[in-house]
């Protein structure tokens, strides 16, 4: 049976939540949110009213997770008492405990995902490294290890390239896993995977050790919110006809659009200088003008991403002895991570995809450094 001291850390830890999330401030937000949603016209912008939506979706699922922890500790307290009336049983409010503690913390793991690519879903790859079909029927053992964990947690899956092996396994498969922080949870599987065990393909029944290594990047949405502070614009206008004649355009017609951009992710400063006289319609250049700042900031996020791309593909580890983050040893009935120094006997679970306890262990270790 658990004890006082127990059902008072529980408690502490469902308002320690409660603090983190800022919930009380997020139930006004969501009251606001909602309200613009209420307008007459406010699905005539299929985009900027999908964008809310998804807005609302993100403030509603941390109330109602932290809602659902909340009533399951308080359900606990009344088990508690329960307990010593003889209502219920010391079994079931250990049940009951467990429950709680689950939810807790998967909450606690959830608020370490604070990167925006964290929410996003995730490209793995898996490609089997030197040792031709052992190596390759280690590559396939994984693939169905991810497959099986996307599934439990209700991920949307797609193989969108998979290669063979010569005999048996493959060479290599991409899988995109669709739905909410996806990204967050995998990136801890990013790296080189060891297997020890007496092999199938060996005649004489040697332990043989094969590798594959797995790669994670995050799967960007099509579009990119495009963030224009209005207080960074400043306006020019000017006349825009030719030399003379009746060419010569007698109102202001064309703009000159200086923006103040500060990358935010270098902090660089520049001005981004743009004019525009298509039309003699001085609103009209303005829209169009205010068109091209925002296809230049979407250019530079998107270049952004192809570096941070290009450091994961450089940061690619060999794939050989002495680089594994993880080793699945059969015979020995153990699986250990070499970065956290968690491990477990019940291979068996983690073969079938039952990785959470190493994504938890990782994330509490690494999540406070940006990765």
């Amino acid at each position: 049976m658990i004890t006082q001291d127990q059902l008072k850390a529980a408690t502490e830890r469902t308002e320690a939540l409660r603090r983190y999330l800022d919930i009380d401030t997020k139930r006004i937000e969501l009251e606001e949110e909602e309200l613009r949603t209420h307008v007459p016209d406010f699905w005539n912008d299929q985009k900027r009213a999908e964008a809310q939506m998804k807005k609302i979706k993100g403030i509603k699922f941390w109330i109602e997770g932290y809602t659902e922890v909340e009533q399951m500790t308080n359900e606990l307290q009344l088990a508690f008492d329960f307990v010593k009336e003889g209502l219920i049983s010391e079994a079931e409010l250990d049940e009951q405990y467990a429950k709680t503690i689950d939810a807790i913390e998967r909450l606690e793991l959830r608020n370490m995902l604070r990167l925006e690519e964290d929410k996003l879903g995730v490209v793995l790859k898996i490609n089997s490294g030197a040792g031709g079909t052992e190596s390759q029927d280690w590559a396939q053992m994984l693939m169905r290890l991810y497959l099986r964990w996307a599934e439990k947690h209700g991920y949307k899956t797609a193989i969108t390239q998979l290669t063979e092996g010569d005999d048996a396994g493959i060479k290599s498969v991409t899988i995109n896993i669709e739905g909410d922080y996806a990204y967050g949870y995998l990136k801890s599987e990013n790296g080189v995977h060891r297997l020890v065990r007496v092999s199938p393909y060996n005649a004489q029944g040697k332990r043989m050790t094969s590798f594959a290594s797995v790669f994670v990047t995050p799967l960007v949405d099509d579009t990119i919110e495009i963030h224009v502070s209005p207080a960074d614009i400043s306006w020019d206008t000017f006349r825009s006809g030719g030399a003379g004649g009746q060419n010569v355009n007698k109102v202001e017609s064309g703009v000159r659009l200086r923006y103040h951009y500060k990358d935010p992710y270098t902090g660089e400063e520049e001005e981004i200088l743009i004019e525009n006289t298509e039309t003699r319609d001085q609103p009209k250049n303005k829209e169009n003008a205010m068109r091209q700042l925002r296809s230049i900031l979407y250019e530079k996020e998107l270049e952004h991403r192809r570096q941070e791309q290009r450091k994961i593909e450089d940061s690619k580890m060999k794939i050989e002895w002495g680089s594994q983050i993880r080793s699945y040893v059969f015979d020995d009935r153990r699986v250990k991570d070499h970065r956290t120094n968690y491990q477990t006997s019940d291979v068996n679970a983690v073969m079938d995809g039952d990785i959470d306890a190493f994504i938890k262990a990782y994330l509490m270790e690494f999540a406070g450094q940006g990765d």
